[in-house]
């Protein structure tokens, strides 16, 4: 799993150096960082959001299928299928493309977090390894536990480290830079995980990202009970609106508060652009427009048949 961080981490980590490089502060980085993804998003959401207009559009056409094949739940699916693959389209798609995508960045940037020294200090791989080998020799180095944030372990041992490392031949301006550089964020170390056990600052984070979670998702819910009020009595809608403010909670109580400011800000920014987008691509609207579309287009293909049958009469 690690080698996956550091593999997808590598875009991400000189994107975030770019940022950090400009304003030199690792939270805000992270922040612009987050900003930047969701204005990539936006493709994908506005994707989702015609998939479930379109969704909507073919709910009298699955309400005709229920009715007429009542009791019969196989032929229910088949005949429902079957009227997707004709309109070509996929409900599940609309919301497994912008988690799927969410998740890359998570654990790119899990990658990045775990590697400061190499990503936003940009030192070189041959000093990072010196400094790493250093830590291991420290009596308070557990290999179980901090192996794999061992970059870390090095930032918060760095006045330890330092004889060691000058003994080395490791520059004191490397060293400098690492002691003088600020992994914090509004107080919040963003390289510590918060802990269940250890009740402080750190549970800011958890909280911040269930709240933030919650909010969108219960935002999303009532645009859903506005325009698709049958789709809303969906149990599966209840489901999503309460599981993933929880699983936010759990996920960032399990890495660095680094990835839970990242998922907090994607939360705020993600809640900002969907009230953008109920106004931009107001699901009503859109049907309306898609309606007038295929009426103009019908009207097209008959008046195109009757110039058709016209000409064949007059060749007769």
């Amino acid at each position: 799993m690690d080698a996956i961080y550091e593999i997808l981490g590598i875009p991400f980590g000189y994107v975030l150096r770019f940022i950090f490089e400009a304003v030199d502060n690792y939270g805000l980085a992270l922040i612009l960082f987050t900003l930047f993804a969701r204005l990539l998003m936006i493709p994908t959401s506005i994707y989702q959001t015609k998939g479930t207009v379109k969704t909507q559009r073919l709910q009298p056409k699955i309400r005709r299928i229920n009715a007429k094949y009542k009791g019969d739940q196989k032929k229910i699916q088949e005949e429902t299928q079957a009227l997707y693959q004709r309109e070509g389209h996929n409900p599940m798609n609309m919301g497994c493309l912008p988690l799927a995508i969410q998740f890359i960045i998570i654990f790119g940037l899990i990658g990045v977090i775990y590697h400061p020294l190499k990503w936003a200090l940009a030192i070189d791989e041959t000093t990072i390894n010196s400094l790493t080998e250093i830590a291991k020799t420290l009596p308070g180095y557990n290999a179980k536990t901090d192996l794999r944030t061992i970059e870390l372990f090095v930032i918060n041992h760095i006045n330890t480290i330092r004889p060691l490392a000058l003994s080395k031949g490791i520059s004191a301006g490397v060293i400098d830079s690492i002691a003088n550089f600020n992994f914090t964020f509004l107080g919040i170390p963003l390289g510590k995980v918060p802990s269940i056990k250890e009740p402080g600052i750190l549970w800011v984070v958890p909280i911040l990202s269930g709240l933030t979670s919650l909010a969108t998702s219960l935002f999303s819910m009532l645009q859903q009970r506005k325009n698709n009020p049958e789709m809303a009595k969906n149990p599966s809608m209840g489901c999503m609106t309460f599981g993933m403010p929880l699983f936010s909670l759990y996920f960032t109580f399990q890495f660095p508060a680094g990835i839970g400011i990242y998922w907090i800000a994607s939360n705020v920014f993600a809640l900002i652009q969907t009230v953008i987008l109920s106004f931009t691509h107001s699901p009503k609207k859109m049907i309306a427009k898609a309606m007038v579309d295929e009426t103009v287009e019908r009207r097209s293909r008959e008046e195109n048949l009757k110039r058709a049958l016209a000409q064949k009469k007059e060749e007769k």
